[in-house]
C-alpha cells in the first residue's frame, strides 16, 4: 500500500470515529476476536448507509477494504475515497466474476474484506435473505467469516437530524471456519453455510431484528431455544 494511501486511509477513519462519537453513542464489543492477520471476510448485515463506514472506523487493520457497489463511480469523493482504500468495484445487477475474481485474490493475499451477505440496505430494519457470495469467497480463498451484527444505525441519521444522538451497537462475533464446498451438491452446501453465517449475525441482534431467519432451527440452537429433534 502506498504511504500516501495509508495516510488517507487512517486520517479518514480517525475523522469518522470523531464524528461518529460527537453524534452517536456507539457502543463496540468484540474487536479482538478479528484476526491480527491473514485474510478473513467481515460479514455484516446491513440496515444503514451508516453500517459501512462503522466498520471502517473501528476495525484497526489497515488492509480492511469492501466491495462497493459501482453506481458510485458517477460520485467524485466516492470514487476518490473508495480507490484509496483499494476498494472493488461490483456491477450489482449481473454475475461480476471480474469483481469476484478480485476480491478472492485480495482475500488470498492477506487483505480483510467487508461484504453484505444480504448484497442490498434492508428496506424492513431488519434481516434480509442473504445471497450467497461470502459463502462461495470464503470457500475459494479457504478464510474465515466474522460475523458482525450492527443495529441502532436504521434510524439513525433521521435522530441525527432532529439533533438526538442515536445508541448504535457493534457487536463482532468469533470467527467462523466453514465446511469447504464439493462439486457435487454445491447450491445446497453454499445455501447451508450462508445460513451459518445470517444465523451467526442473526443471534447478536435483539428478536426484533431476526426478520428472515427468526424462524430458523440453526438460530434457535445458537440461542439455546431449539426443541428436541430440530
Amino acid at each position: 500500500m502506498k504511504q500516501k494511501d495509508l495516510f488517507v486511509r487512517r486520517t479518514l477513519r480517525t475523522i469518522i470515529r470523531l464524528l461518529l462519537k460527537i453524534l452517536a453513542r456507539v457502543e463496540v464489543n468484540g474487536l479482538e476476536k478479528i484476526p491480527a492477520t491473514g485474510g478473513c471476510i467481515i460479514a455484516v448485515n446491513h440496515f444503514s448507509r451508516l453500517d459501512s463506514a462503522l466498520v471502517f472506523a473501528f476495525v484497526k487493520r489497515d488492509d480492511l477494504t469492501a466491495l462497493v457497489a459501482d453506481k458510485y463511480l458517477k460520485v467524485f469523493w466516492i470514487r476518490w475515497l473508495v480507490d484509496r482504500v483499494q476498494g472493488i468495484w461490483l456491477h450489482r445487477e449481473e454475475s461480476d466474476f471480474r469483481a469476484m475474481r478480485a476480491a478472492r485474490n485480495y482475500l488470498k493475499s492477506g487483505g480483510v474484506l467487508g461484504i453484505a451477505p444480504e448484497g442490498t440496505r434492508s428496506q424492513t430494519g431488519k434481516l434480509i435473505p442473504a445471497k450467497n457470495g461470502v459463502a462461495y469467497l470464503a470457500d475459494k480463498a479457504q478464510v474465515p467469516v466474522v460475523p458482525v451484527a450492527v443495529y441502532g444505525s436504521e434510524d439513525a441519521m433521521q435522530k441525527i437530524r432532529r439533533f438526538q444522538r442515536p445508541h448504535i451497537f457493534l457487536q463482532i462475533g468469533d470467527p467462523l471456519y466453514l465446511p469447504s464446498v464439493a462439486h457435487q451438491d454445491r447450491s445446497d452446501q453454499l445455501a447451508h453455510n450462508t445460513d451459518e453465517i445470517m444465523c451467526a449475525i442473526a443471534a447478536m441482534l435483539p428478536p426484533s431484528y431476526h426478520g428472515a431467519y427468526a424462524s430458523h432451527p440453526r438460530l434457535k440452537a445458537l440461542l439455546g431455544n431449539a426443541s428436541p429433534g430440530s
